[in-house]
């Protein structure tokens, strides 16, 4: 990637190159300098790996107030209906900015090809094959390559929001790029870092994908809410090396098995439906049969046997899905596909208001990145790319009088971080070991069935282990740093060392709000089940809220579902 010189100051940056962050950008005002910041390429984020599609009343036969109303359903009581109503009667035009900016979704003729997606009332998914996300980044990522007023920083890594000591307003970040960490200064951020299902040891999310904005928010004092949950998918693939590409629930719907090792039809023994129980049970018979029956549950799988349906139909419906098992060496016609449940998307996040304002003055979050209210305690399919086209428009309303002027900044001399060979292997050595152990550790305790003690066992684990990382020398050095002192790593390796640093501290701090807000929540409900409190508990129809580790209720939601 070609160095190129970073201006100490933007009108506005934005954090995340996904559909949020891609989509916010564009809708800035022209008249800002914004600089979109990236730690891979841009185009490289779970908005691209989104197969299904992006949900709008668009249609004759449906309207606002049936999605309205089959949102509300799926978020289990804690959604914020003001929120919804914003998201559902906002999409139509959204999509139509879509279009415009040239996004190809599918047609019939001229109208737009409109499929049905489970928990929704009407065909409202339009789609782009089963490629719409990449469709649509692409799409997005084009436009922003175009615009005078935005600089792609690619290969960036944020790693602190920039706080004001007196005002406690947000002037900026710290940034690591090209082995120098340098303090970036604008009137707003943007946080657009998508979710952190890389904290998780099966997830569809990918390696991006490590929670960096909500943890970068939580240290700087952002309030947080319903972290406890997370949506997962029962049926992805499972290979060592491979994507864990989602299997679509269509493929059940059509007559695929569910088998386990011995070739029995093991998910009867957990719901008279079988495979085509609710999501969220099909995702529980195996993990529980998993914890049952294989010698390491973290990483087994049971199998998904597409030979109970027609060759020709296979074909015909799951081209794509023939397509990735066969470039993995799976012959979907002859054997079954071995397949296990996966973190597929965090319900929770930066508490944000419609305009995308955090609790820090200078901070907005979109995307998967807020709490928005509009998913509640589990996401209705297809409406997480809409949350962020329709909130990313927002910021086109961004008003001048945020974008504060800044004081003068004292001009510090660069420190330098030096370590020797031998030093820096145990440190590398440290973090690569918690990395590998974590994912492990919150999938088996925080993962699709949670129980008290197990919670608390991995909340001391997670907690001994933040204490390993804060004893670093690296990471003494770079928490030492006074804001706007710029610092050189003279490291071996070090864009990749210093990313797995902060990816390993993000993803410590992720799991510790997750799991602890999973134990705080006594009860189950939409994508939190406790096997010690199986049942919903009217008295926790209230959402959790954290900030400084200090965990609380809001009041509890009304019919309305605002708290």
């Amino acid at each position: 990637m070609p160095q190129i010189d970073i201006p100490s100051q933007f009108d506005v940056l934005v954090v995340g190159a996904g559909a949020a962050g891609l989509y916010t950008a564009l809708c800035l005002p022209e008249s800002l300098r914004v600089g979109l910041i990236t730690k891979e390429t841009v185009a490289l984020s779970a908005s691209d790996w989104a197969q299904g599609g992006i949900a709008a009343a668009v249609a004759p036969e449906d309207s606002p107030t049936l999605h309205i109303e089959d949102t509300m359903r799926a978020g289990a009581g804690l959604c914020d209906r003001f929120a919804v109503e914003f998201l559902a009667r906002h999409a139509p035009s959204c999509i139509q900015s879509l279009v415009d900016l040239g996004v190809a979704f599918d047609r019939h003729g001229k109208a737009l090809a409109l499929t049905l997606e489970a928990a929704h009332s009407r065909h409202r998914v339009l789609h782009a094959a089963d490629t719409t996300g990449r469709e649509v980044t692409t799409t997005l990522t084009a436009q922003v390559l175009r615009r005078q007023n935005i600089q792609v920083i690619q290969q960036a890594l944020a790693l602190s929001l920039w706080i004001e000591p007196q005002s406690q307003r947000c002037q900026g970040i710290s940034l690591f790029y090209q082995g120098k960490i340098t303090w970036v200064r604008a009137g707003a951020v943007v946080l657009a870092t998508g979710g952190g299902g890389q904290v998780f040891a099966q997830t569809t999310n990918p390696a991006v994908s490590t929670g960096d904005g909500v943890a970068i928010a939580a240290r700087a004092g952002a309030i947080l809410r319903d972290l406890e949950f997370i949506q997962f998918h029962p049926t992805a693939l499972t290979k060592p090396g491979a994507d864990r590409f989602l299997i679509s629930e269509a493929v059940r719907g059509e007559g695929a098995h569910l088998i386990d090792n011995e070739g029995r039809r093991f998910a009867f023994d957990y719901d008279p439906a079988g495979e085509l129980a609710p999501r969220d049970v099909v995702s529980r018979a195996i993990f529980s049969h998993l914890q049952r029956t294989a010698l390491d549950p973290a990483t087994a799988h049971v199998w998904l046997d597409m030979r109970p349906i027609p060759a020709d139909k296979i074909r015909h419906r799951f081209p794509n899905i023939v397509k990735v098992c066969q470039h993995w060496g799976i012959d979907v016609f002859n054997e079954p596909i071995p397949v296990a449940p996966a973190a597929h998307y965090w319900m929770g996040g930066i508490v944000t208001d419609l305009m995308n304002h955090t609790n820090i003055p200078g901070v907005y979050a979109v995307g998967e990145t807020a709490s928005t209210g509009v998913h509640g305690a589990n996401r209705l399919a297809s409406n997480s790319l809409l949350e962020c086209i329709v909130f990313g428009a927002q910021m086109a309303n961004i008003e001048l009088a945020d974008i504060g002027q800044p004081s003068e900044t004292p001009i510090f001399p660069f420190r330098k971080f030096t370590a020797n060979a031998s030093e820096w292997q145990t440190q590398q050595t440290q973090l690569e070991t918690l990395r590998e152990k974590l994912p492990r550790l919150v999938w088996q305790h925080a993962g699709i069935c949670r129980e008290q003690s197990g919670l608390e066992s991995a909340i001391a684990t997670v907690e001994s282990w933040q204490q390993d990382l804060a004893a670093l020398p690296l990471t003494q050095f770079l928490l030492a740093l006074h804001p706007a002192e710029p610092a050189s790593l003279d490291l071996p390796n070090v864009e990749a060392q210093l990313r797995l640093w902060a990816e390993t501290r993000n993803l410590l701090d992720v799991a510790h709000l997750i799991l602890k807000s999973a134990a705080f929540r006594t009860e189950s409900r939409g994508g939190h089940y406790r096997l010690d409190y199986p049942q919903p508990n009217s008295h926790w129809q209230v959402h959790t809220l954290v900030q400084t580790n200090h965990w609380w209720k809001s009041s509890v939601l009304d019919d309305g579902h605002r708290a």
